[in-house]
């Protein structure tokens, strides 16, 4: 009887270790959340659920689905390898080849910063009255300070805090707003295509399954690592990565959901299309009051500044790859590549007519390059001189390329329906 009474404390005592230890796990994976509830999404989010009110749902929950596979598979890289995305990419495929990759990935978190940085500096001038190029610069160099001032572990509790905020303040929008939550059940699995919504799917798409999050997480999720030698630890370690990204997605996915649900009950139930973030807060205000319209504007100041932070790190990280050299801020080339990523966003500000296009067409682009990107990550994660006994599977690999093919169709699509103008 004591024998057995020994035992299930052990196993009592076993289970509340592992959940200990996987609650100090949690991390990598909101970062990349962060990525994926930024302004761009904001922008991509809000003009959904405004012009076509629930139907749109079903994006963010496909998106949602694929992203959580392709971020699992790239923080997998990470965590067998040892080496983020784009240094595997510098050791295992073609110079030229690799180079392009490379290449347009930067070119993709410019963009990526470029959305995070103007988000920002909408949501100060919605405060504070700022000019936009002025809340642009005082949003770059705060971010700047944050990267090269602060360890991984700081940024990583300073980010999760970020995530909360913005969470609750959708909690509280919501709770504020009137939702048809039979049609929304439906919407977010019945897929529809109402006339004139392609750019606008393309838009949610790029805002939520976007190219720098994918090599960021391969950087960041190292981190964690204990012993690439010790198989138990490196299983320990993928099941409570999977357990982190599945967990973040989720947050991801409820918080994008929550800007499509508040646009369609306020503003498109009273047939309101929205051109700006500027213009959804001034129309928040008599419709749900000066509070909703404040946290707002703050949720979306914390989304720019969070999201701009975690595009740095990840242009950082890109640009050292090219050099087959690891993200560190005491390194030359991480240093380099997180300047050009922010520092050139921050011209490009000084350049834009409208902020609100800027941003969607920001989301575009990056739906562009994803499929470079993807490609090359299935490339590498289902060579067994990569990733020797933890190369993907056939059933993986199928799924991946799937996703690949659905991305890739949907940017032919979009390109030819701006073609045809």
């Amino acid at each position: 009887m004591e024998n057995t009474k020994k035992l299930k404390n052990s196993s009592n005592h076993g289970k509340k270790s592992s959940s200990i230890e996987f609650l100090k796990y949690i991390g990598p994976g909101l970062l990349v959340t962060v990525g994926f509830i930024d302004p761009g999404n904001w922008a991509s989010n809000i003009a959904a659920g405004s012009e076509f009110g629930y139907t749109l749902l079903w994006v963010v929950t496909l998106s949602t689905i694929m992203l959580m596979v392709l971020q699992h598979n790239a923080a997998h890289l990470g965590i067998v390898t040892g080496l983020c995305i784009a240094e595997s990419i510098t050791t295992h495929i073609n110079p030229l080849i690799g180079r392009l990759s490379l290449g347009t990935a930067v070119l993709a978190s410019i963009s990526t910063a470029l959305a995070e940085i103007l988000g920002g500096a909408i949501a100060l001038q919605l405060l504070f009255h700022l000019p936009i190029q002025v809340g642009a610069i005082i949003v770059a160099i705060f971010v700047l300070f944050m990267l090269f001032s602060n360890s991984y572990k700081k940024l990583e509790k300073v980010i999760i805090g970020f995530v909360s905020i913005i969470g609750f303040s959708f909690i509280i929008e919501l709770a504020l707003v009137k939702i048809d939550w039979p049609l929304a059940l439906v919407s977010w699995v019945k897929p529809s295509f109402p006339a004139g919504s392609i750019f606008i799917i393309m838009s949610v798409l790029g805002a939520v399954v976007m190219p720098h999050n994918l090599f960021l997480h391969s950087e960041i999720i190292q981190s964690r690592q204990w012993n690439l030698q010790d198989e138990a630890i490196m299983e320990k370690q993928l099941k409570f990565e999977f357990m982190d990204t599945a967990f973040s997605m989720f947050v991801g996915w409820a918080i994008n959901s929550a800007m499509i649900l508040v646009a369609a009950a306020t503003f498109y139930a009273k047939g309101i299309q929205v051109s700006a973030l500027g213009q959804a807060v001034d129309t928040l205000k008599p419709l749900l009051g000066n509070m909703a319209a404040l946290i707002f504007a703050i949720a979306l100041l914390f989304a720019g500044v969070a999201s701009a932070i975690t595009a740095g790190m990840a242009g950082g990280s890109i640009f050292a790859g090219m050099f087959n050299k690891a993200y560190d801020t005491k390194s030359v080339y991480t240093k380099i590549g997180i300047c050009i990523t922010i520092v050139f966003a921050l011209c490009i500000i000084f350049f834009i007519g409208d902020p609100f296009k800027a941003l969607l067409l920001s989301q575009m682009l990056l739906s562009i390059q994803l499929p470079i990107t993807i490609f090359s990550q299935i490339y590498l994660t289902s060579s067994k001189k990569v990733m020797g006994i933890y190369a993907n599977s056939l059933s993986t690999k199928v799924w991946l390329l799937l996703i690949g093919t659905i991305v890739t169709a949907l940017n032919v699509v979009l390109l030819y329906k701006i073609i045809k103008g």
